[in-house]
């Protein structure tokens, strides 16, 4: 279970790295997978940031793609269908500029399909009420934000970001406020220049660094959050590219983990790596997700319930 929400399977498709997820059903059922985070949602048109937006990265890649999309509406009427006929579960991922561009997002959905079984709150993007600051840098504006959404009339999962020392008392503050889970983490602010020209690689001049460099500290973040409440029910995602990059997010705390940047290289990874994490615990006699779940922390609280399984998706 990731609060009240109850997943087949404990493995997701990450938002923003395979377009709203559709796209991978011509290469594994989706059906099969504990679901699919959409791409960032505002509850407007949004163009994003100027190309280049992709720069490859020694561990990964670097984006500055800047949250383009058609809007909650246009998606809802769209791209929804088509997911949904896959027999998915869908995690809507919503963004905003302001509190109430979150709010009117999250009101948006209110009437969607119960196939969209949740709706996680992008709050590890750009503040611009705030000196362009990311929400997820200040508990207090975390607050207002997760208390905005409210209107969605669906669980919450609040997605958080690893540019903070601060990110466990953050991901409380999420809980406080109404989020049922948190997903931990976004990706890490970074910068690529060009040797050659001397400018910047990306047209947005930073970006956010994903992949296996990132891993790590994603990890950390999972870790220090359960430790301060092992209740709280955490996603992890960052860098997976193997069932043992999943088993660690578990040991850490993590009662599910998403997969995003390894689609980029093969949109096969969410089954790949499911087969990988069924075969994993099969030699070793384990067969249920709970039974990997905190173990890293020297007291936690056993047994966690679970009804996510570890067959091959």
């Amino acid at each position: 279970m990731v609060g009240s929400v109850a997943l087949p399977h404990p493995l997701l498709g990450a938002s923003g790295t395979a377009g709203y997820g559709a796209e991978l059903a011509q290469y594994f059922d989706l059906s099969t997978v504990g679901g699919i985070v959409t791409k960032s949602l505002a509850p407007f048109e949004w163009a994003g940031n100027p190309a280049p937006r992709v720069h490859e990265t020694a561990g990964g890649m670097i984006n500055s793609v800047g949250l383009q999309g058609p809007g909650v509406e246009a998606w809802l009427d769209h791209e929804l269908p088509e997911l949904l006929a896959t027999g998915t579960r869908v995690v809507a991922s919503i963004w905003g500029r302001t509190v109430a561009d979150y709010e009117a997002a999250a009101t948006m959905l209110a009437d969607a399909p119960a196939g969209v079984i949740a709706v996680e709150v992008n709050i590890s993007c750009p503040n611009t009420e705030d000196g362009g600051k990311m929400f997820a840098h200040s508990v207090a504006a975390t607050t207002e934000v997760v208390e905005a959404t409210s209107g969605c009339k669906r669980p919450r999962w609040a997605k958080l970001s690893p540019n903070t020392l601060e990110v466990a008392e953050i991901a409380l503050a999420a809980a406080g406020a109404g989020a049922e889970a948190v997903t931990l983490t976004n990706t890490l602010i970074g910068m690529a220049i060009d040797p050659e020209t001397g400018r910047p690689r990306l047209g947005g001049v930073t970006g956010g660094l994903s992949g296996p460099a990132m891993h790590p500290v994603a990890v950390r973040a999972v870790y220090q959050t359960a430790q301060a409440d092992p209740h709280l029910p955490i996603i992890g995602v960052g860098g997976v590219a193997s069932a043992a990059d999943v088993v660690e997010f578990l040991l850490a705390g993590a009662r599910a983990v998403q997969i995003g940047t390894a689609t980029f290289a093969d949109p096969r990874s969410l089954a790949r790596i499911g087969a990988e994490l069924a075969t994993w615990c099969s030699r070793r006699g384990i067969t249920r997700v709970a039974d990997l779940i905190g173990g890293a922390h020297p007291d936690w609280p056993q047994p966690l319930s679970s009804t996510s399984t570890l067959t091959n998706p």
